[in-house]
């Protein structure tokens, strides 16, 4: 199988995570990719593989050489978004695309439109990948897995190129912010390493946001309306006056590049409760840390105002921005550039306004910037992934391996 082959047959197998799940993996559906990759890599020759009790699958492509090279990671995540379906997912290759709208679904009216997602009008002449307008596509991070196999697949069948130790690692539940939650850095041994999950051709990421979630409580007391004056305290009205009170300016749909957020993920309840789930974000540390204190100090204002724990938070942060654990060992991005240009792909270092694997890897002692896999518009049915931008990216990772080991 090539890189696409192996792209299509991990899309059809669902591995949705679920946040509400408290264990790991989330959904047992993942293992059954995990299966499938165990297999794979030991058909392949690999060694050291391993799927242990959380879902994470490792192995090893020995060095054949005594040269002293760096151990070299690369990770990619085996769930896709909880955000749309992942089930029955049915893709479709165009071949040759034409640069104009693309019908994905005829019966339901969903198209892919160049008016709403210009970049695809950059790929005229390519083969993309889509979905059929019900469920994602799954590139995120189904495509870096594929990349990353077939990566090694070219190592195996050329053993006259030499490379150190290589490491893998395909991890559960990284959607859901747990990716990296009981990631063994001591087994997995590398000295520093690179996740595939970016998008489009030619991502080259080691700045991310610093990440805080927050789940707010909001008490209210539900009186007949008909007797409720100066005794109903509404939880609903509550809950609007506290995202009300948060910038109006500071939300996604109004932020780009290093500009950080505070996005209301989730909210339920009625008159005698509320529940919301809130994110925040922002690239800078100074500025994320006021953005938590703002978003406390709103809190607190309303139970002075409506009476003590009437808005219960937790705040807790998730994960922090990786470029200062990557700038001391700078040369794993200067390299990422060359392998890149190497394969004729132009890098572009862009900030990630979101977090991966990565991220909490770097703290954790794994240096771990981000490289592309050629997808687009991850998390919704508009997803798609270029043939070409894939096999450029199994390209780069070649062009890494080989370049450490000519250092």
């Amino acid at each position: 199988m090539n890189v696409c082959e192996k792209f299509l047959k991990y899309v059809k197998v669902e591995t949705t995570s679920n946040e509400d799940s408290e264990t790991c993996p989330s959904t047992k559906t993942q293992l059954n990719l995990a299966k499938i990759l165990v297999e794979e890599l030991t058909v392949l020759g690999l060694e050291d593989i391993s799927l242990d009790e959380n879902g994470y699958v490792m192995a090893t492509l020995k060095a054949n050489t005594d040269k002293k090279i760096p151990t070299i990671g690369f990770i990619s995540h085996m769930d896709t978004s909880p955000d749309m379906s992942g089930k029955d997912v049915k893709p479709r290759i165009i071949e040759n695309y034409d640069g104009e709208d693309i019908t994905l679904n005829e019966s339901l009216k969903i198209k892919l439109s160049t008016k709403e997602y210009p970049s695809l009008k950059n790929y005229k002449g390519k083969d993309l990948i889509v979905t059929d307008g019900t469920t994602l596509l799954g590139a995120d991070d189904k495509a870096g897995i594929a990349e990353i196999i077939e990566a090694m697949e070219y190592f195996i069948k050329h053993p006259e190129i030499e490379h150190g130790n290589i490491k893998i690692a395909f991890t559960p539940d990284e959607e859901i912010g747990r990716g990296s939650n009981k990631f063994d850095v001591d087994k997995f041994n590398a000295d520093f390493g690179y996740t595939v999950d970016g998008g489009e051709i030619g991502e080259l990421e080691y700045e991310n946001f610093n990440a805080a979630n927050a789940w707010l409580t909001i008490n209210g007391n539900n009186i007949h309306p008909g007797s409720a004056k100066n005794k109903m305290l509404s939880a609903m009205e509550i809950a609007f006056e506290f995202d009300g009170m948060l910038p109006p300016d500071q939300r996604p749909q109004y932020t780009e590049e290093y500009e950080g957020f505070y996005h209301l993920v989730r909210m339920s309840g009625n008159v005698e409760q509320v529940k919301m789930v809130y994110i925040l974000r922002d690239h800078d540390k100074e500025l994320y840390n006021n953005k938590k204190d703002y978003f406390t100090n709103v809190a607190n204002y309303l139970n002075n105002k409506y009476g003590k724990d009437t808005v219960e938070v937790d705040l807790r942060d998730m994960y922090f921005n990786m470029k200062e654990k990557i700038e001391p060992v700078k040369h794993i991005i200067d390299t990422a550039i060359e392998a890149m240009k190497l394969a004729d792909v132009e890098p572009k270092i862009i900030p990630i306004r979101g977090g991966t694997d990565g991220a909490r890897l770097s703290y954790m002692g794994l240096p771990c910037p981000n490289l592309f896999t050629g997808g687009h518009n991850f998390h919704g049915k508009y997803e798609y992934a270029c043939i070409q931008s894939m096999e450029k990216s199994v390209e780069t990772i070649i062009n890494i391996i080989k370049l450490y080991a000519n250092k």
